[in-house]
């Protein structure tokens, strides 16, 4: 399957001109420009592609994305994030000169990439990804909070929990768990993981039934008003149905449709698309 690495229609947001230096700019992760340089040699170290029964993945499309941002708040309050830490922000950029001025955006979860380089530059292995499934987590048990991996990761989606809380985790609603994670990390404490973690989008993997299999489609999926949010199997031998639209099919549109994926001069191999 070729890659579309630039439209005309998208010039300068999600193409070949929307570059290192430019990425860096508009998702203000400019922590990440010293460990540019080092990246391929990183990336060269990987260990070899895994197999997995489910490689589960998204397809955004960029021509019905609204920037209703539903898809972050639905996001935020399936996994009760804390303040500053949000798994699918919606990037934006204005372009143009008054009175010729364009405003365009595209929802920027994690990116789950089959060499993902952030597993490699964690010391203690706590982030990884699974084998089953190709979602990459982190292991709070074994996170230590270094941040390296946020460094490494060239689409600015991890964040630091620095233990800040909404007003209701004082109220009823803050005495309920977080689904995403388990045990004594359901509720937050100070001083206690996941706070002084690194966190991450995980796909909503605590929808997953006991064989693999989503229950329901992940908060922003199933929330998308729009229906510009397709989450499904990409695996080979998988039919690639959306889960939270059934009317859709992910391989198909990525047949039909152009498409692209970010930065992938990095050799990160995405498991997000975007349809143009």
């Amino acid at each position: 399957m070729e890659t579309v690495t630039k439209t005309d229609t998208l010039e300068g947001l999600v193409n070949e001109k929307l570059g290192r230096r430019a990425f860096l700019k508009l998702t203000g992760m400019g922590i990440f420009v010293a460990a540019t340089a080092s990246l391929p040699a990183v990336l060269e170290a990987a260990q070899p592609k895994i197999a997995t029964k489910h490689r589960y993945g998204m397809v955004i499309d960029l021509k019905r994305c609204v920037n209703c941002k539903a898809c972050t708040v639905a996001c935020k309050l399936e996994n009760k994030t804390p303040p500053g830490v949000a798994y699918n922000p919606v990037i934006e950029e204005e372009i143009g000169e008054f009175p010729y001025v364009q405003r365009r955006w595209f929802p920027k979860p994690c990116f789950h990439c089959d060499n993902p380089p952030c597993t490699h530059v964690c010391p203690v292995t706590a982030t990884y990804k699974r084998q089953e499934d190709g979602i990459v987590i982190v292991d709070y048990d074994k996170c230590i909070g270094c941040r390296y991996c946020i460094t490494a990761c060239p689409y600015g989606a991890r964040y630091f929990d620095f233990g800040e809380n909404y007003p209701a985790h004082e109220t009823e609603y803050g005495k309920i768990p977080s689904p995403e994670f388990q045990g004594e990390y359901g509720l937050r404490h100070e001083g206690k993981s996941p706070v002084g973690n690194v966190r991450k989008c995980t796909f909503c993997l605590h929808l997953q039934d006991a064989n693999g299999h989503y229950m329901r489609p992940p908060a922003c999926a199933e929330t998308c008003m729009a229906k510009a949010i397709h989450f499904g199997d990409l695996a080979p031998n998988a039919e690639g149905n959306c889960i939270a639209h059934k009317d859709c099919n992910l391989k198909q549109s990525l047949v039909e449709r152009k498409w692209l994926r970010l930065k992938e001069e990095l050799g990160t191999e995405p498991s997000v698309y975007y349809v143009l």
